[in-house]
């Protein structure tokens, strides 16, 4: 007797309980009130409002770095509540998005703005603000250093961020918040290329003239150095202008090597002893040059 067509086969899942398996992982992972139009938007989620391994990993990156952000938003007079805020290199404007929905679209006030140079993105953003009634969010094709100039945005900013601007763009994402007296910022640099290119050019010179110069005599070692000091250089300089630093990882060094993120609060306190130390290391390794532009201090 052939049982083929007698055995029992496992019960289907009906479509019902899979909509609500699927609404309760959902409630477990947003917050409150957030827009899951916006997450499908930005393809945290799928168009049927699901969540898989890949768009939980982003979530989870999203929601570490907007903790460091809420919590110096929540430092400023009214807990934030008529705070401005610039994301520089926005790209997609996913993180300024993000920061709307969870911060700001529950507030009578405050304003977010994005500063992008590619101009089909900053269209596709200002498509999906209005889109969501975002109505606070503007988006500037610009520069960094125009955006400094640019009449579109108001004489103090109070948060700045820069996430993965590239090289030269998180100085002049520093240079923008100093000259916006910005209260915060949020940097995580990327791709920090001017520095090694300068150790590159005087390796020779250094070599003949100090043993430190061993440390960036490889080129690989040269870009790593390079990176490192770039950083160094930029913290101290906050520090010079009155900022207190705090420098930790973005996400596990698993997901991404470009991982450090800087947090500075003004506090009005130059630090003399930052400026000497940032002039001591501009001579020591050769970077003179970069003391007259990228890092001038006011005498």
């Amino acid at each position: 007797m052939n049982n083929k067509n007698t055995m029992p086969r496992p019960a289907k899942a009906h479509p019902t309980n899979k909509a609500a398996k699927a609404e309760a992982e959902l409630a477990e992972v947003l917050r409150p009130g957030q827009s899951v139009e916006l997450l499908k938007e930005l393809h945290i989620l799928t168009r049927e409002g699901r969540l898989n391994q890949d768009s939980r990993r982003k979530l989870k990156q999203v929601y570490h770095l907007f903790q460091f952000i809420e919590q110096l938003l929540r430092e400023l007079p009214g807990e934030g509540a008529e705070a401005t805020l610039a994301d520089h290199g926005a790209g997609k404007s996913y993180l300024g998005f993000i920061i709307y929905d969870l911060f700001f679209r529950a507030r009578q006030g405050g304003h977010v703005y994005g500063i992008e140079t590619r101009s089909e993105l900053v269209e596709r953003s200002r498509a999906l603000a209005r889109q969501l009634g975002f109505g606070r969010m503007s988006f500037l094709n610009l520069t960094v250093a125009e955006s400094a100039q640019a009449s579109e945005l108001p004489a103090q900013i109070d948060v700045v961020t820069a996430l993965h601007a590239c090289d030269t763009a998180t100085d002049d994402a520093i240079a923008f918040g100093l000259a916006k007296k910005a209260r915060c910022m949020v940097l995580v640099p990327c791709c920090q290329a001017e520095v090694a290119a300068c150790l590159r050019e005087t390796k020779a010179l250094a070599l003949s003239r100090t043993p430190l110069a061993e440390l960036w005599r490889h080129p690989l070692h040269t870009r790593e150095i390079g990176s490192q000091l770039t950083n160094v250089l930029r913290c101290l300089y906050l520090e010079a202008n009155g900022y207190s630093v705090t420098v930790t990882e973005l996400v596990g060094w698993e997901h991404s090597m470009k991982n450090e993120l800087i947090l500075a609060r003004y506090t009005g306190q130059r630090k003399a002893s930052a400026a000497t130390r940032l002039r001591e290391l501009l001579a020591q390794f050769g970077l003179d040059t970069l003391g007259d532009t990228r890092f001038r201090l006011a005498d």
